[in-house]
């Protein structure tokens, strides 16, 4: 058997570990990750023959390994010219691959008995094996659905969201594979194992095989799981081959490697381990603390609970706890790193400086002598190994959001798009808002990217003009969280006006993380130009999209509470042009209004119920201030729940409309009704390209969100309300006399505690608990009790619980079903 070791990645989430060497080569006890690796395959599998599959900094890897002989094997080096893929640079390595061979990576760290995945592959006769095990928290991997009696594999989820993870069950990356495989890799494309390959070979009915196994195994992908991974080794939980002579000194079990000589007065406690011609200086105390070589640690200085690397200088009465201090750095006397820190390479932290929480330093920063760290030295108060949630970038204002990572954040987004492109950039009316957009604008121009700038916009009107100005590639939208005041959304839509998928994400975090911004000449930065008539043209197309007639002709009364946004220029309007007599409220701009809109809404759902009933109104609405989320208000003056509301269109709609109509719901959409003139899709909208999303006349969900794609793909609520009256009049009946005829169910949402690390579990708890019942996984997990009762579960992507949903024939039913399996939730997290 041959091996395969994969070592050809950025290591972009590590970062800055990462900065200088490559992440194979990250040190675990003084050898690298990747020299683990090379000696567990050749110790349990006997392998002398190993393939390295090189990419980003190759030299490092070469220089330290050589030919292998060093560790008794002979090693082969295979570097495809670009990015490949994982299995399409596997494919370079084809003349080396002419028996059975084992792939791993050359990041993992893992005790998996590589015998026993050996003798599994032999014992199915698998052309292909793939490494199976239980992770607490699976969305960083592939999750895989095995048969449990035959362990053959028949589904995969390739790094799902909390809503697809049916199974807690990962793909570890470690394969076993027949060469006649690699005749269903094509050479020189890009070519994925767990995207391409397994998909290919599954459709072609070639067996896929999963071996289950337990164990440690460990993908160290951000600084905090490298810290974690000493923490495991310290505790006992994962064994390493030691360097070194072993001695027991003190508490401590040592390991010393030549030129250390250790003072007496020296106190040690738990493991110890010390890299050849380091210092120590008496008065020091060490803990669970890993020390590279050629280190100074100087008079009375703690190190607990730490990693240093080489050339490192420690002063006298240091106390550093929960650190990783990379290469070459030097740390001065009377350092207090109390909480913990990673510490790039090159720096200097001047005499009697201190760390005030857990903090990450880029490399070759100073900090002057009785510096007080508060914050990350560059990149803002907290490391975060992705700085997008849902296409879209939220933090603390000028904190976690100021104004020079917003232009860093702006110089990754321009480096992905060709030099001469335009963007339209807009915000709301804040301060703070404006503030980071004109930070913005600085980045965008000095990747030479043009950028029009339409000042204060609503969003639904510049997404609207983005998706019909064929030569603009881009949308940005600032404004501030109606959720938090403290905080700022930075929103980064694609030239169809939708937010940007994962794939766009993760290219501008590259760059990001590596400082890897185009920089262009004087003659190609961008312009800026300002553009005045977008709201002009959004009310034009609004207007145009309607039947004004259906207008003029009824005598329609409506109420609106702009909610002080940023269609307060527009709402007004749009109902003068249309003849509608109506009353508009709040619509102004405000800062401190805007800022407290999560505490104002109930006040505005109660007054424009009163002015409703007062004033005998047809129906009234709140437009919150982005634009985007629509409630409703009924001629009795009773708010519509959000679910009731687009059960209300979708009735009117299937009855009164001309034609038949397609709709995109999400999972947990009701659907007890059934329409004879409405085909109803429920899927999650990112499953979509903007070209399928097209075909739907309707994409809309139960929480006061519509977009009509006649229009518009994105959510609306401005054109919403007015394409709702519409069909209104077509209905020619009362809003309320529509939902007293709606057939009486129960439907409600709820939020269940639950740690991260148990979300997995708890998917494939869900999927074990269904049984013999109907079972849906387009997202969460959905399972019919009956044939109108169901619950569906779908883990939070951001926060730490469950979204539970729940439609039953009536309210004591669903709430039965709730306590029912919240109860299981409770029992389930604690096995």
């Amino acid at each position: 058997m041959k091996a395969i070791v994969l070592a050809g990645g950025f290591g972009t989430r590590i970062q800055p570990l990462t900065n200088s060497i490559p992440k194979p080569m990250l040190p675990i006890l003084n050898r690298p990750m990747m020299e683990h690796i090379i000696i567990k395959l050749r110790d349990e599998l006997k392998i002398t023959e190993i393939a390295v599959l090189l990419y980003f900094k190759p030299d490092i890897i070469k220089n330290h390994f050589k030919d292998g002989k060093d560790l008794g094997v002979n090693i082969t080096y295979v570097q495809p010219d670009d990015d490949y893929g994982t299995a399409g640079a596997v494919a370079f390595a084809r003349e080396f691959l002419d028996e059975s061979f084992i792939i791993v990576s050359g990041d993992l760290v893992t005790n998996f008995n590589f015998k026993e995945i050996k003798k599994f592959h032999e014992k199915k006769k698998s052309k292909l094996t793939i490494t199976l095990t239980p992770v607490e928290n699976p969305l960083e991997f592939g999750v895989v659905i095995a048969n449990e009696k035959t362990n053959r594999i028949e589904r995969f989820l390739e790094k799902p969201s909390w809503g697809e993870v049916f199974s807690d069950t990962i793909n570890t990356g470690i394969y076993l594979i027949e060469p006649e495989i690699l005749d269903h890799i094509p050479y020189g494309e890009n070519f994925d194992f767990a995207k391409d390959l397994f998909p290919k070979l599954m459709r072609e009915d070639i067996p896929l095989w999963g071996c289950p196994i337990k164990g440690y195994w460990r993908d160290v992908g951000n600084p905090i799981s490298y810290r974690d991974v000493y923490k495991d080794i310290f505790a006992g939980e994962m064994a390493l081959p030691f360097k070194g002579e072993k001695k027991k000194i003190d508490k401590a079990t040592v390991y010393l490697e030549e030129g250390v000589k250790i003072p007496e007065q020296v106190r040690m406690d738990g493991v110890v381990v010390i890299g050849k011609d380091t210092k120590i200086s008496e008065g020091v105390t060490l803990s669970n603390v890993c020390i590279g070589s050629n280190v100074v640690v100087k008079k009375h200085t703690e190190l607990i609970d730490g990693i240093v690397w080489d050339d490192v200088q420690i002063g006298s009465k240091a106390k550093i706890k929960n650190s990783v201090i990379c290469n070459d750095n030097m740390l001065k006397d009377e350092i207090k790193i109390p909480h913990g820190a990673v510490i790039a390479e090159k720096c200097e932290v001047g005499k009697k400086s201190s760390f005030e929480k857990d903090l990450v330093v880029w490399p070759e920063k100073i900090m002057d002598a009785n510096s007080v760290v508060t914050n990350n030295v560059i990149w803002g108060t907290k490391y975060k190994s992705s700085i997008f949630e849902n296409g879209k970038v939220i933090g603390r204002t000028n904190i976690e959001l100021s104004v020079d990572i917003v232009t860093r954040i702006a110089e990754s987004l321009g480096s992905t798009l060709p030099i001469g492109s335009s963007v339209f950039l807009s915000r709301d009316y804040h301060k703070s808002s404006r503030m980071l957009k004109r930070a913005f604008v600085s980045g965008m121009l000095s990747t030479g990217i043009n950028v029009i700038d339409l000042q204060s916009t609503p969003s639904n009107a510049m997404r609207y003009c983005l998706q019909n100005t064929q030569e603009v590639v881009a949308g940005i939208h600032f404004r501030q969280s109606v959720i938090d005041p403290m905080d700022t959304e930075v929103i980064l839509y694609t030239s169809d006006g939708l937010p940007i998928d994962p794939k766009i994400a993760k290219s501008i975090e590259r760059i990001y993380f590596k400082e890897a911004y185009r920089r262009v000449n004087h003659s190609e930065i961008g312009e800026l130009t300002l553009e005045s008539g977008v709201e002009e043209k959004y009310i034009k197309a609004v207007i145009d999209n309607l039947n004004i007639n259906l207008f003029k002709n009824n005598e329609i009364k409506v109420a609106t509470d702009i909610m002080f946004g940023s269609t307060s220029n527009i709402y007004p309007r749009i109902m003068n042009e249309l003849g509608i007599e109506n009353v508009v409220l709040n619509a102004y701009k405000d800062d401190k209004k805007l800022s407290g809109v999560a505490v104002e809404v109930e006040k505005a759902q109660k007054n424009m119920e009163n002015i409703t009933r007062a004033m005998g109104l047809d129906c009234s609405f709140l437009i919150y201030p982005n634009g985007h989320k629509l409630q409703i208000i009924d001629d009795n003056g009773e708010l519509v729940y959000d679910y009731i509301a687009l059960l209300a269109v979708l009735e009117m709609i299937d009855k009164y409309c001309d034609h038949k109509m397609k709709v995109l719901l999400p999972a947990w959409g009701p659907d007890f009704i059934k329409y004879k003139n409405i085909k109803v899709v429920r899927d999650k909208i990112e499953n979509f390209k903007a070209s399928e999303l097209l075909e739907f006349d309707l994409i809309a969900n139960t929480d006061g969100n519509f977009a009509f794609t006649k229009f518009g793909l994105n959510r609306d609520a401005v054109y919403s309300s007015f394409r709702i009256l519409e069909i209104m009049q077509k209905a020619d009946k009362s809003l309320s006399k529509i939902i007293e005829k709606l057939p009486k169910f129960s439907f409600k949402g709820e939020n269940v505690a639950c740690p991260s690390t148990y979300k997995g579990k708890m998917m494939r708890k869900f999927l074990e608990d269904a049984g013999e019942n109907e079972v849906c996984t387009k997202d969460g997990v959905k399972t019919w009790l009956s044939e109108d009762e169901w619950i569906l579960m779908i883990p939070d992507d951001n926060r730490d619980f469950l979204n539970i949903y729940i439609q039953a024939e009536n309210e004591k039913s669903a709430s039965k079903i709730f306590w029912k399996y919240q109860d299981k939730i409770e029992k389930w997290l604690s096995e």
